[in-house]
């Protein structure tokens, strides 16, 4: 039913179009990727534009806006982009259709993806010429005395919540919260800060009458804002004659606005001002010595958070650049894989981590990664993950093997006395042979997606965290027990399979169990995509704003090549004089290898034939050797071990008591056929054997 003495064509409640456009709001929809702008029927009249003049894009809201305005508009709305921000808002000076001068109020809220990316703008045009009026006089004593209280609550809440700020934008939000300084009475709040000899303009108010002074501004600038910050003492205008009497560059944007007082406070912090504070009033009149006192002391809580924050920020940026500088400046490229790494800090002040990963190419088809963190947050713990992440990859570089490089590490990091620990994970590939040897160190366990989609952890057999007292590994399986205390596993990587290495900052949740962090990681590798760029920054995703304080580091390795079922060879496999593990590694890769070629019942045999002819070349040469191993055209396995001794093997006849020397006579009844190469300054002794084992002779 229609409410009597209203308009019966309004229904009731009213909807809200019906509420916009009865106060000329109209609402524009821009789509970013293709430049797409719509405008209801009350923006058009906002602008006076007729819908056939509207080309429906933003180039057709020139036709009524001044070449500068435009500029300046496109400049604010770029601005917010670039700064991460989700609302902007200004004032722009249009013309009508017959040239009379207008003002426009626009605000947008910009809409993102989940990278974070601005795809839509969505938001109000408002009729600038419609701002609320002044409000009615407060005459009565009881009115301005209850106006003293609230403006003393307010000024005290708002000084106890920024005591809490951290940072400039924590500062910026409280100011443009419309239930803190909004109950001053103020419509427009801005907040400038001193950098260099200009004041850049970080806070907008949105209560109505925002005051677009330049974003940046000089100190001797004739500007309220500046004469503040110049002679260190607030400016208060009582009236919009002193606006246009004291600062003419800024009257044209006052005029249009029901702006009729001021205050421009001076932020000072430590007898040096960091910055200004702007106040608009839609009131007319002097400012009390009672409200002139509140404002100050507002004034002082303000500049006091601002210098803490400020503080707070150079700092963080330090320990952040610190940080940053320990990190390999470059990923290099490796054939045959592809790499891809991602770092995120806490931002959380100076309390930046020592999360690091590394790439080390290592020729001969070989290539390291590794990831780890280092214990504590500060800048402490960023210096030792440099020094511990150089150390690392010399010994590595060195030669050493996994495990023994791992054990260096952690020996370096108790000799830094740093009392600190580090978790660690290596994984070197041999994208020859696919072999893939990890060692951890207290780490997380890796991740390993095969060709097929499917994800699951890979269970590495660990040791201590480094810098921590040596004990020996009680891990098995796989796992090939270095000495050292840190044993190796070894898998193989097949062409098309993922590696991922990542910090607990990537699987920690506030308030929530590891495993659910763990759970959603698994999740999104499996449905993640192929490129391991991409696949880098849908994982980064996860951690979002909800990320549990800590740094993440992130590392993705993908074999490249077809998924497939594994080939006719060759693998390859280094042998170093008292590496006790490379034999194992050999004969582990072999065994797999003989079962991928359809001679499992030979595993046995192959094995032990390659074992002899390994042990040869590390007892009785000096420079080690190479073991390699591939399917012949004719379908035989053959295995070849080279050396750098140009003396040939012979078959000899050991004694009954004898512990040697029955070598090459095992060799010979095992293989179907063996024989010796010379090749250049050494020798290359071979075995080959048939897929299918040979029919056994009739009775």
């Amino acid at each position: 039913m229609a409410l009597r003495g209203r308009n019966p064509e309004v229904d009731w409640p009213a909807r809200p179009d019906t509420s916009l456009a009865l106060n000329r709001m109209g609402t524009f929809d821009w789509d970013l990727e293709s430049g797409r702008l719509h405008l209801d029927p009350t923006a058009l009249e906002v602008l006076d534009l007729r819908p056939d003049e509207f080309t429906g894009t933003s180039e057709g809201l020139r036709a009524r806006l001044a070449p500068a305005e435009a500029a300046r508009l496109d400049a604010r709305v770029a601005q917010a982009l670039k700064d991460g921000r989700s609302h902007y808002g200004a004032y722009v000076r249009s013309r009508r259709r017959d040239g009379t001068p207008a003002w426009t109020h626009i605000q947008g809220h910009i809409v993102r993806d989940r990278r974070g990316r601005p795809y839509r703008v969505i938001g109000i045009l408002r009729d600038a010429a419609h701002d609320p009026g002044e409000p009615g006089a407060a005459g009565a004593a009881g009115e301005q005395a209850e106006g003293r209280r609230r403006m003393t609550g307010v000024v005290e809440r708002t000084t106890a919540i920024l005591a809490h700020a951290r940072t400039v934008n924590d500062v910026t939000d409280i100011l443009k919260d419309p239930q803190a300084l909004g109950h001053l009475g103020a419509v427009s709040v801005m907040l400038g800060i001193v950098d260099g000899g200009r004041i850049h303009l970080v806070a907008e108010g949105q209560l109505g009458a925002y005051v677009p002074e330049i974003e940046y501004t000089r100190i001797d600038a004739q500007f309220p804002m500046s004469e503040a910050v110049r002679t260190m003492q607030p400016v208060y205008l009582a009236s919009r004659e002193e606006f246009q009497v004291r600062y003419p560059r800024l009257w044209p944007y006052i005029e249009p606005l029901s702006v009729r007082s001021g205050v421009y406070l001076p932020l000072i912090a430590q007898g040096r001002p960091i910055g200004a504070l702007g106040l608009l009033y839609a009131r007319e009149g002097e400012f009390t010595d009672e409200e002139r006192n509140l404002l100050m002391a507002l004034g002082s809580g303000i500049a006091q958070s601002l210098q803490r924050a400020i503080l707070f920020e150079q700092e963080h940026d330090l320990a952040e650049g610190l940080q940053r500088a320990m990190l390999p400046r470059r990923i290099p490229e490796v054939p045959g894989v592809r790499i891809a790494v991602r770092y995120r800090s806490a931002r959380m002040g100076r309390d930046v981590g020592g999360d690091w990963y590394d790439v080390i190419p290592l020729g001969e088809g070989r290539v390291g990664v590794m990831i780890g963190d280092v214990e504590g947050h500060d800048t402490d713990a960023a210096a030792v993950m440099g020094q511990l992440r150089i150390a690392l990859r010399a010994y590595v570089a060195e030669g050493h093997t996994p495990g023994t490089a791992m054990a260096r590490a952690s020996a370096f990091l108790r000799d830094l006395e740093t009392e600190r620990f580090a978790t660690c994970t290596y994984a070197e590939v041999d994208l020859t042979t696919g072999m893939l040897r990890l060692v951890r160190a207290g780490h997380l366990d890796p991740l390993l997606r095969r060709g097929d989609g499917s994800v699951h952890r890979i269970q590495v057999a660990g040791g201590l965290p480094l810098g921590l007292p040596h004990r020996d590994p009680s891990g098995a399986g796989t796992a090939a027990d270095t000495g050292t205390g840190y044993p190796v596993t070894s898998l193989e990587l097949h062409p098309g399979d993922t590696l991922l290495l990542c910090t607990d900052g990537l699987i920690e949740r506030p308030g929530e169990d590891p495993d659910t962090g763990l759970r959603e990681l698994i999740t999104a590798v499996h449905g993640g995509p192929v490129d391991v760029q991409e696949l880098a920054d849908v994982l980064c995703d996860l951690v979002g704003d909800s990320g549990g304080g800590d740094d993440m580091a992130l590392l993705v390795l993908r074999r490249r090549g077809t998924p497939a079922a594994r080939g006719g060879g060759p693998l390859r496999q280094r042998l170093e004089p008292g590496d006790p593990e490379a034999p194992a590694m050999a004969r582990h890769l072999i065994r797999a290898a003989v079962a991928a070629w359809g001679a499992r019942d030979r595993a046995d045999e192959i094995e032990l034939a390659a074992d002899e002819l390994m042990t040869n070349a590390l007892v009785h040469t000096e420079g080690g050797g190479q073991v390699s191993m591939r399917l012949t055209a004719e379908g035989r396995i053959r295995i070849e071990v080279e050396d750098s001794s140009s003396a040939l093997p012979r078959p000899r006849e050991a004694g009954d008591w004898a512990v040697s020397g029955r070598g090459l006579m095992l060799v010979d009844n095992l293989s179907d056929a063996w024989g010796v190469e010379p090749r250049g300054g050494g020798k290359c002794v071979w075995c080959e054997f048939a897929a299918a084992a040979p029919a056994p002779a009739p009775a």
